[in-house]
């Protein structure tokens, strides 16, 4: 992202809150962090039923947050976050870093109420589709009755429709590739990855703009799963042959250095 390019020019879909922005960060850029994720100690990840994770920056509680200092590999790429963007009002201050295997994701879900409503994905390694489906509350059924001529009774046709004209949508992660949702994206929809090592992404709103920059991003062992390759392309699916890492950068405003002093 050059410093002169305007930010709209990453918007995608017709929400004008999700933007993506292809090669956020080089080859180089993404060995450094990919070398310092896992260069950390041990007992820095913790395991959770369907992937591993690190937190950086300090405990989120429902007060705020209780700080510590992020190393600077962090914070190099948060600062270019913040300032290339301009979406947070100071600088992040929080960073999770989730590792899938190639078979695993995790469940739709919002963030918490502890965050400055922006969010800021990172994605190194495997390729990976994001669904944002709507919040239940936005559902709506509606009953549309229809008299049949001979007067045998009537037909009820049922059709469900989201408020507001809401509706699902995804977005193709590529490899140093930067997801920023906000506003009513972050509000409305919760945002989920499905748990398959197969992702189909016909449809996703930023499909031409991903495969644009990473051809070449398809890593296959061998000349016969290079071909099988080629069918799944078209089919619109991409196989996640390998683990994906995603840095979720975020702002939590309120910081509490005694947050646990009674």
């Amino acid at each position: 992202m050059e410093g002169n390019e305007k930010l709209t020019d990453y918007k995608v879909g017709t929400l004008p809150t999700v933007l993506y922005i292809p090669n956020f960060i080089t080859d180089n850029e993404e060995n450094f962090l990919l070398n310092n994720i896992y260069g950390a100690p041990p007992s820095k990840w913790k395991s959770l039923k369907n992937r591993r994770l690190q937190n950086w920056g300090g405990v989120v509680h429902e007060k705020g947050l209780l700080p510590q200092a992020l190393p600077p590999w962090l914070t190099n790429l948060t600062q270019k976050i913040y300032e290339q963007t301009g979406l947070f009002p100071s600088a992040i201050n929080h960073v999770l870093i989730n590792e899938y295997l190639p078979n695993q994701g995790i469940m739709p879900h919002q963030d918490g109420p502890s965050y400055f409503p922006v969010v800021a994905i990172l994605s190194l390694g495997s390729p990976a589709v994001m669904d944002f489906t709507p919040h239940s509350r936005l559902k709506v059924d509606s009953h549309d009755a229809i008299d049949s001529n001979n007067n045998d009774g009537t037909i009820k046709t049922e059709k469900s429709k989201w408020l507001d004209d809401h509706q699902p949508f995804s977005v193709l992660l590529m490899p140093r590739s930067l997801l920023i949702f906000k506003d009513q994206a972050y509000s409305d929809y919760l945002h989920g990855i499905k748990d398959t090592e197969v992702h189909c992404y016909d449809g996703a709103v930023n499909e031409a703009q991903a495969l644009k920059h990473n051809e070449l991003d398809h890593p296959f062992s061998s000349s016969e799963e290079a071909v099988e390759a080629m069918g799944r392309r078209e089919y619109k699916n991409v196989h996640r042959a390998s683990n994906r890492i995603s840095l979720t950068c975020r702002l939590v405003p309120k910081v509490h250095k005694n947050l646990f002093r009674f």
